[in-house]
């Protein structure tokens, strides 16, 4: 039984400094870090749809308008 209580001891004493290494750990994200990884998503995001709506309206639409016009012309 002094066995395993030592162990016991020993390995709840290897989990404290364990866990007050992590509470006294520094190192990480800070806010600011975040905050310009949210920013450059955003704008690299609007950047993207912005592209796509000018795609879409100058050169897709049009042309699929006039395919869609050409297909159901009966008269030839």
């Amino acid at each position: 039984m002094k066995k395993f209580g030592k162990k016991v001891s020993k390995f709840m004493g290897k989990q404290a400094v364990k866990v007050q290494l992590a509470l006294s750990n520094n190192k990480g994200e800070g806010y600011i870090d975040t905050a310009v990884k949210i920013l450059i998503a955003v704008v690299l995001g609007a950047l993207l749809l912005a592209g796509l709506y000018a795609l879409f309206g100058n050169i897709v639409m049009p042309t699929l308008s006039r395919r869609i016009q050409d297909m159901f012309n009966y008269a030839g």
